[in-house]
């Protein structure tokens, strides 16, 4: 039995599958967990979602931003952009059963090992203010209104860069929409925990005055292993308590998979496909 945290597929459905066979994987004894972003900018993002739900239960996936982004152009709030490879999901004949299953699955995800080790799993990043529990309990927030009678007026709302900090007496959509930046969007924030979405550059390259999330000194969740995707021009990180495994698959980059222990998070072995490039490197 075995346990991998993949990085951002994007529409890469090919690449995921020579990966999964190069790991020997087994849907029968193993799981993978797959970090967000699932579709877009790959050429082959239904085959991926299909892939995904079909199998659920030993592929086990968190929404990120483009997933999003589908739900919402799904539902007309946006309209999909020129780079965009959503197309051939919003005309397939089983599309709303794809994005009904889309729209059900968690913004983060939490893993115990038998030593104790607790494991958080989300798409970008998570806010200094919040704990592990916190940051599970508003992913569930927002879960409820995607996978309810609320998701279209929740998907009306979803955008936009305000509230650009937490506050715990944030109410309505001003509080879904904090919940959503920093678990689909965040990379870099004050120390105080406001939030930036203006920069997409490598944590060496952190405009002034703030920081990569993790680096924030007060940051509850330093204590916690978290393993997020998302920020491509960070590369892999394979610390301690952090693990970032964006590699670029859709940029020409590689899709990256990380064996992790049930049993010791500490003990893991990354495995990499390199994948041929289907975008211009971009957001």
């Amino acid at each position: 039995m075995a346990t991998y945290l993949i990085g951002d597929l994007q529409g890469c459905h090919t690449c995921l599958l020579k990966l999964l066979q190069q790991i020997e994987f087994s849907p029968h004894t193993d799981t993978a967990y797959l970090l967000g972003d699932l579709v877009n900018r790959g050429p082959q993002s239904l085959q991926a979602l299909r892939y995904c739900r079909d199998m659920q239960g030993s592929i086990q996936v968190l929404l990120g931003n483009h997933d999003l982004h589908l739900l919402a152009c799904a539902q007309g709030v946006r309209s999909p952009g020129r780079r965009d490879t959503l197309a051939p999901i919003l005309q397939a004949p089983d599309r709303d059963i794809l994005l009904d299953w889309l729209a059900r699955q968690p913004l983060a995800r939490h893993l115990r090992s038998a030593r104790g080790q607790d494991l958080l799993l989300v798409h970008a990043g998570v806010l200094p203010e919040w704990s592990l529990q916190n940051t599970l309990d508003y992913a569930q927030e927002v879960q409820a209104q995607l996978g309810g009678a609320g998701r279209a007026a929740f998907l009306q709302q979803m955008y936009g860069n305000t509230p650009a900090a937490w506050a715990d007496d944030l109410t309505g959509m001003d509080r879904l929409r904090t919940i959503v930046n920093a678990l689909t969007r965040l990379r870099f924030c004050s120390a105080q925990g406001v939030m930036d979405f203006s920069s997409s550059e490598s944590a060496s390259a952190a405009p002034a005055g703030l920081m990569p999330w993790f680096d924030c000194p007060q940051r509850r969740t330093q204590e916690v292993i978290v393993g997020f995707g998302h920020w491509s021009t960070l590369g892999l990180r394979n610390e301690p308590q952090l693990m970032a495994l964006d590699t670029g698959c859709v940029w020409g980059g590689k899709l990256s998979a990380l064996e992790i222990s049930m049993a010791d998070f500490a003990q893991r072995q990354l495995h990499q496909w390199a994948c041929p490039q289907a975008q211009a490197p971009g957001i």
